[in-house]
C-alpha cells in the first residue's frame, strides 16, 4: 500500500514539474492569436458620378473606358415603372450604345412625404440613397421615380413636367405626373409615357444635342437649346418647355438647375397624334441625331 501510495506521488510530480517547466519561457505552442479586427472599407468615390450633364457621353456610348452599365432604379413603394418600359429602356441604350452588359437593378425606398419636390430636393435624395457608383469597367447611372409633381409644375401655364436630367448619370422621373396623365388619355398608357420620357432624358446623358456630344451638321434648336429642330426626333425641342434661363425645376433659388425639363402636356398631345396617324408611339432619334452618337463611339 505504501509502495502505491508513494507511485503516485512520484507520478503526480512528475507531472506537476512537466507543467511548470516553461514557467518564464516562450510557449512554444501559442494560442492562435486574436485575428485583426476589420479595416474600415474605403470610401467610395463619387467623383464620376457628379460631374455636369453629357460629360460621360462618350463611356455611355463606347467601351474604351467602361465596357458595363449599370442602372439603379430608384423609386417609392408602388411607383416603379412597368417591366415592359424597363425593357423597353434597356433595348434603346443597346441600339446605341456598344454597352452588351446592362444591369438594372431597383432599389425601395419610402415616400419623401413631400407635396412637391424640387432639383434640390431631389438631389438631396439621391446623395442619401444612392448605393451605385461607377466602380472599376462599370459605369453606374442613377434614376429616381418620385411619388410627387416637380415643384415647377403650373398647369394654369401648361407646365407640367414628366422628366429631368441634372448630372452625368442622375436622372428624376415623376411617376406620378405620369400616370395621372396616362389615366386621363384613352389612347396611351403608363408604359408609353414612361419610355418615351426615359429614351428622351437617356438621349441627353448621351449628350444630345451639343451637350457632350457634338453635332455633326447643326440641328440644334436656337429657341431651345439642347434640343433637336428635326421635326418627328425624340429630342425635338417640342417636347421640353422653356429653356435653360427660362423657368426650371430652380424655381427657389437653388443653384442645381437642369438642361431639360420634359412637358408633359405637350408629350402626350404629341404621342396621342403619332397613335391616331398610325404611327409607332415612341418617337425615334432622327438620322442627325443617330450620326452625332456614331461620331462619339455610339452605334
Amino acid at each position: 500500500m505504501e509502495k502505491k501510495t508513494i507511485l503516485i506521488l512520484m507520478v503526480c510530480l512528475g507531472f506537476f514539474l512537466g507543467c511548470s517547466s516553461n514557467d518564464g519561457e516562450p510557449d512554444t505552442n501559442p494560442s492562435p492569436p486574436q485575428s485583426e479586427p476589420p479595416t474600415p472599407s474605403e470610401p467610395v468615390d463619387k467623383s464620376g458620378n457628379l460631374l455636369p450633364t453629357g460629360a460621360s457621353a462618350n463611356d455611355l456610348l463606347a467601351n474604351t473606358n467602361f465596357d458595363r452599365i449599370l442602372v439603379e432604379i430608384a423609386h417609392v413603394a408602388g411607383f416603379q415603372p412597368t417591366s415592359q418600359t424597363v425593357a423597353n429602356f434597356q433595348d434603346f441604350i443597346q441600339q446605341r450604345s456598344f454597352k452588351e452588359n446592362i444591369e438594372i437593378v431597383f432599389n425601395e425606398l419610402p415616400s419623401p412625404n413631400e407635396e412637391t419636390l424640387t432639383l434640390q430636393e431631389i438631389d438631396a435624395l439621391e446623395q442619401e440613397n444612392r448605393t451605385a457608383f461607377n466602380n472599376g469597367s462599370t459605369l453606374a447611372v442613377y434614376i429616381y421615380f418620385a411619388d410627387a409633381p416637380s415643384d415647377g409644375d403650373d398647369e394654369e401655364e401648361g407646365l407640367v413636367t414628366l422628366g429631368a436630367v441634372f448630372r452625368n448619370t442622375s436622372m428624376v422621373i415623376f411617376e406620378s405626373t405620369i400616370r395621372r396623365l396616362a389615366a386621363g388619355s384613352a389612347l396611351l398608357s403608363n408604359t408609353d409615357i414612361e419610355t418615351a420620357t426615359l429614351n428622351h432624358e437617356f438621349g441627353h446623358l448621351f449628350g444630345l444635342v451639343n451637350l457632350g456630344t457634338e453635332a455633326v451638321n447643326d440641328h440644334e434648336d436656337a429657341s431651345a437649346p439642347n434640343h433637336c429642330n428635326v421635326e418627328g426626333c425624340l429630342m425635338q425641342a417640342q417636347l421640353q418647355f422653356g429653356s435653360p434661363s427660362a423657368r426650371s425645376l430652380a424655381l427657389k433659388g437653388e443653384i442645381l438647375r437642369s438642361p431639360c425639363t420634359l412637358n408633359g402636356i405637350d408629350l402626350v398631345k404629341r404621342l396621342e397624334s403619332r397613335t391616331a396617324n398610325g404611327l409607332v408611339i415612341i418617337p425615334v432619334l432622327d438620322d442627325e441625331c443617330v450620326l452625332d452618337l456614331q461620331n462619339n463611339g455610339g452605334r
